[in-house]
């Protein structure tokens, strides 16, 4: 029997980027005869305090949800102490895993330093790379992290990265990019005023300020912020009266939440570049809507999106870009929508779940 376990503090049902992926690449193996499990923690992303069951299945997985504190993540010294009791109480659970592949996903960072002490057969699913994220944050982080991190990426079979280059700095990498819900689709949607949609975490990785200023040089043109994370209340109190805010949309509402908008935002602060790819991407090009994305010109993204023009790039600050960026589109919607056209072609070339899915069972065929 071919064995696979899950390993990342979110899984089904919660609604956050790593616990889709990780379920539906769950729910995949197990409906292609895999004996599937998943371990992770008792809460869902926004609220810390909820009490998922300890024990579960979903779509033939058996879910194990162990214990830990539930500080939540506003604060880095309680988001400290919920990481390391669920590193503890993950680190037995996966110890007691028999035969089984471990996948070690990056929620909470260095998951696979536990994995690599249990001994068992691990592949590292890196979402982004720690400490250097923290670091480009301006969060000190002790230099040892870093080694004990290396060490653990060695001793895995694989480790599964999401562009050239992360792969670029990870050692026995391989590329397998994310995807989308396998029901996306673009909604018709005609908006009388141009749209411009953000969807998903507003967090710390992404910047804010350009987009800021081109909301406030384009009274005209309405900005719909989706989601939520550590900067939704600043980005809140810095919005002009043409922003609208919305909760995070329930999965089976994405295609009509994502289609809302004429085009869409996605940002990364430049020194992220080959730590983390946004995962918000692959949505945007999924329903068919130009990317307008605002990080480094030679970025992971950035080369995507000019090679397929599918969208444009905007350099971090240039406020004046990003506001004729917006405008032009606006003022011709056609060449929009055949940004948008481009961009569900290439998911569905590239990006889509099938492909991806593919790929991981090869992966998990050669070490099994």
């Amino acid at each position: 029997m071919r064995r696979a376990t899950f390993v990342n503090r979110y899984f089904h049902p919660d609604h956050s980027a790593t616990s889709q992926i990780a379920s539906d690449l769950a729910f995949h193996l197990a409906s292609r005869g895999w004996e599937v499990s998943a371990i992770t923690s008792r809460q869902r992303y926004d609220d810390p305090r909820a009490r998922l069951a300890a024990h579960d299945v979903a779509n033939g997985v058996r879910i194990q949800r162990v214990w830990s504190t539930r500080f939540g993540r506003a604060g880095l010294a309680g988001r400290a102490v919920d990481y390391l009791t669920f590193y503890a109480s993950a680190f037995f659970a996966i110890a007691r895993q028999r035969d089984s592949v471990v996948i070690a996903m990056t929620d909470p960072p260095l998951t696979s330093v536990i994995a690599a002490f249990t001994g068992k057969r691990i592949v590292n699913w890196v979402q982004d790379l720690f400490p250097e994220v923290a670091e480009s944050l301006g969060i000190r982080a002790p230099r040892f992290l870093r080694t004990i991190r290396d060490w653990s990426l060695r001793r895995a079979r694989v480790n599964v990265v999401l562009g050239d280059l992360m792969a670029a700095r990870v050692p026995k990498a391989v590329v397998i990019h994310n995807w989308a819900d396998a029901n996306l689709s673009p909604v018709p949607v005609e908006n009388d005023r141009f749209t411009v949609g953000y969807s998903g975490n507003l967090g710390r990785a992404h910047e804010f300020e350009t987009i800021l200023g081109a909301m406030r040089s384009l009274s005209e043109v309405r900005f719909l912020f989706t989601g939520g994370g550590a900067q939704l209340e600043a980005v809140k109190r810095a919005a002009t009266s043409n922003a609208e805010f919305r909760p995070y949309a329930p999965r089976e509402k994405l295609s009509e939440s994502l289609s809302a908008a004429d085009a869409h935002l996605v940002s990364l602060q430049p020194s992220l570049e080959g730590l983390i790819v946004p995962s918000k991407f692959y949505g945007v090009l999924a329903v068919a809507r130009p990317v307008i994305f605002i990080g480094a010109h030679d970025g992971e993204l950035a080369r995507v999106i000019r090679e397929h023009r599918c969208g444009v790039v905007i350099a971090p600050g240039d406020v004046a870009g990003l506001t004729n960026a917006i405008a032009q589109l606006a003022a011709d919607r056609d060449e929009a929508r055949e940004m948008g056209r481009r961009g569900r072609e290439l998911y569905l070339a590239r990006f889509a779940p099938h492909r991806a899915f593919a790929a991981w069972e090869r992966v998990l065929e050669e070490i099994s």
